[in-house]
């Protein structure tokens, strides 16, 4: 079985990881976001879904409901019943001609249905077989996670929100840094195995991916011996570094962490007295003044407009932000700058705009080479290309073994 030579689909040049076929058993986002950066580079990868009703994301109701149609383009799908006896044959056979599998099923459960690491190594010892779970090896890599669950567990959760109130990100930042650190383990297995020939377990965790992000804290604690606290109550680094409302009643974050910037900013608001005041001269002094200075700095911000405060931080060099919402970033003009967004089809019609990868690699075009699948859309191609003939498939569906679009 030969992976798909993926290639670039504007400038036709193959894609790098072309030829290589990964089989993903995953689920919601930290094993699938694993998957779409590989297949978004150009990895063949072969979502394994549960026969009848294939993954469950597709599914989720509420804010759960943009998961599936995000973190599975430029995916196949086969459906398989794994825990038949003839589906776990089939996985066999695919995975012995594959060169990663990637799974992040509950601690366990690829064991119990015969098709963990140490079942599919023996038919194909290159194998590189990737667990994306909530821990690693210790005394909690039996327990279930979830994003929320290590956020509070690893102090994140506390550091986000403010003083006695620990608050998990926005967004599923500890499944998608767990599935690009899984990324990085399969990257450096197939690279390790270019020299020796040889698969290889790795595996990357939520709670551990969690912790590397609190190592700054980590360190900022053991050299000053004071507990750093959440971000919403820090205010020792910088004088200027915060969110302020504007005249129509929008809100422009501003960070003045420079002499040049508390200049320039001063001047072009006619603020020279600001400038002359010594007590405000360097940025420790401003850190010392910000009970005086913040209200200064609000009432300035409240006389312009959002666009007026914009275009004037860019155009004096100071670092600023319009606090966004999700809306905002459909026509942000960055966000579609050179293509960066792909037309992505929606299940009830129609397309939304969703990004690319954030990645450059000379003039690759990683962009939409197959819509997200229907379970089961690929079964019958992945089936004959593993030698299975057309009258076991349709015999294997007559019986619900396989399910195919």
């Amino acid at each position: 079985m030969t992976a798909e030579a993926a290639s670039s689909p504007e400038t036709g040049h193959a894609l790098p990881l072309a030829g290589v076929r990964v089989l993903e058993f995953c689920h919601t986002i930290m094993g699938p976001s694993a998957g779409l950066v590989l297949a978004d580079m150009g990895a063949d990868v072969i979502k394994v879904e549960p026969a009848p009703g294939g993954d469950k994301t597709r599914r989720l109701p509420g804010f759960a409901a943009g998961f599936f149609l995000t973190f599975n383009r430029n995916k196949r799908s086969i459906a398989l019943d794994l825990k038949s006896e003839e589906g776990r044959q089939l996985a066999h056979a695919l995975a012995a001609k594959a060169d990663v599998v990637l799974e992040n099923y509950g601690p366990g459960t690829m064991e119990r249905l015969g098709c963990g690491w140490e079942d599919l190594r023996k038919a194909n010892p290159r194998l590189i077989f990737c667990a994306l779970k909530g821990f690693l090896s210790g005394p909690y890599e039996h327990r279930p996670a979830l994003d929320e669950v290590v956020q509070f567990m690893g102090g994140l959760a506390y550091m986000t929100g403010p003083p006695g109130r620990p608050l998990r990100a926005g967004t599923s930042v500890i499944d998608i840094m767990g599935g690009t650190f899984a990324v990085i383990a399969v990257l450096a297995a197939l690279r390790e195995r270019d020299r020796t020939g040889k698969g290889q377990l790795v595996k990357s965790a939520l709670f551990e991916s969690t912790v590397f992000l609190m190592a700054q804290h980590m360190a900022g604690e053991a050299l000053t011996g004071r507990e750093v606290p959440p971000m919403p109550a820090r205010h020792g680094a910088w004088g200027i570094y915060e969110p302020f409302e504007t005249q129509d009643g929008e809100q422009v974050f501003v960070g003045i962490t420079s002499d040049n910037h508390w200049r320039r900013f001063c001047t072009e608001f006619g603020r020279q007295d600001l400038l002359d005041n010594p007590d405000y001269a360097t940025n420790e002094a401003r850190v010392a003044a910000r009970p005086i200075l913040l209200p200064i700095v609000a009432d300035i911000a409240r006389r312009q407009s959002k666009a007026v405060l914009v275009e004037v931080c860019e155009r004096i060099g100071v670092p600023f932000a319009p606090v966004a919402r999700t809306r905002d970033l459909f026509d942000d003009p960055q966000v579609n700058a050179a293509g960066r967004v792909l037309e992505v089809e929606l299940p009830q019609g129609g397309t939304t705009k969703l990004p690319r990868l954030p990645l450059e690699i000379g003039d690759h075009d990683m962009g939409l080479r197959r819509q997200p699948p229907a379970v089961g859309a690929d079964t019958v191609a992945i089936l004959r290309e593993v030698g299975i003939s057309a009258e076991r498939i349709a015999d294997l569906r007559d019986r619900g073994i396989i399910v195919a679009a």
